[in-house]
């Protein structure tokens, strides 16, 4: 089983930054893809970015060019930068880690764009 932790969220003024990080523990597979996802008030859940453990990395459209993620292996963390946030940034993030057992998803993290 694994446990996610997710850090660094809270309030920016539109044009600001801010970075999440999110630590995984546990029963931690060789192969995995860890990433953040995100979800605003009637929205569904979309993809903002992941990574392999391999460092391959995917971006959601809307966040390319202005968000990055990166990864410690150890420990296993994955952090992302995100910059130029504006209000349709907020929402909240949650952390997500894959292997081939399945999905596990953090608690989420608020993140709030507004003067």
């Amino acid at each position: 089983q694994v446990q996610l932790v997710e850090s660094g969220g809270g309030l920016v003024q539109p044009g600001g930054s801010l970075r999440l990080s999110c630590a995984a523990s546990g029963l931690i597979f060789g192969i995995y893809t860890m990433g953040w996802y995100r979800q605003a008030p009637g929205n569904q859940r979309e993809l903002v970015a992941t990574i392999t453990r391999a460092g391959v990395t995917n971006y959601g459209d809307s966040v390319k060019g202005r968000f990055t993620i990166s990864r410690d292996n150890a420990p296993n963390t994955v952090h992302l930068q995100m910059n130029s946030l504006q209000p349709e940034d907020t929402a909240v993030y949650y952390c997500n880690y894959v292997d081939r057992r399945g999905s596990t998803w953090g608690r989420g993290t608020l993140v709030t764009v507004s003067e």
